[in-house]
């Protein structure tokens, strides 16, 4: 699948695609499933409930807003390489980050749920044909082709793993 040109993304979504290497999208994605799984992995069990400051989420409930943004994201792909056009209106982060508990589940339970999710965002991308990933959806104030939404979730994690590195670890 080739990297999307910046007409099919709004440019608010710049930083987020300027964090994704060039390469091959299926290797991408498989490598940047290994490194977050790996990253998460690796972070003592003693700073998963922490917070760098009141009202900013917890590692874990990082992580859970990073699964709950691929489902999110994931469908918008599906959609627009399903040539379905009805409007989608924007994720409300705080709203779902609000209305999940990850206190009382294991950073171990986490991962493998982002590899659960992931692995069905591998699927959906690497049997879409040229033409599917190209279609747009309609994100209400801009479209998205699916490969910009398939792009998009590589450089969503980037950003977060760039946040847990920065602001926790």
């Amino acid at each position: 699948m080739q990297r999307p040109e910046p007409s099919e993304y709004d440019q608010n979504y710049q930083k987020y695609f300027d964090l994704i290497p060039n390469g091959d999208y299926e290797n991408l994605l498989a490598q940047n499933t290994i490194e977050t799984a790996r990253l998460f992995d690796t972070i003592p069990a003693q700073k998963h409930d922490h917070r760098y400051a009141e009202r900013k989420w917890t590692i874990k409930e990082v992580l859970m807003h990073i699964i709950d943004t691929e489902r999110v994201f994931a469908y918008r792909a599906l959609a627009a390489a399903r040539g379905d056009a009805a409007p989608m209106y924007r994720m409300d982060e705080e709203l779902y980050a609000g209305n999940v508990d990850v206190s009382k589940r294991t950073m171990e339970d986490l991962i493998s749920e982002f590899k659960i999710v992931r692995n069905g965002t591998e699927f959906l991308f690497k049997n879409m044909t040229d033409e599917q990933s190209k279609r747009s959806c309609n994100v209400v104030t801009h479209s998205m082709s699916a490969r910009a939404i398939g792009y998009f979730i590589i450089g969503h994690v980037l950003h977060h793993i760039g946040v847990v590195r920065v602001r926790y670890l």
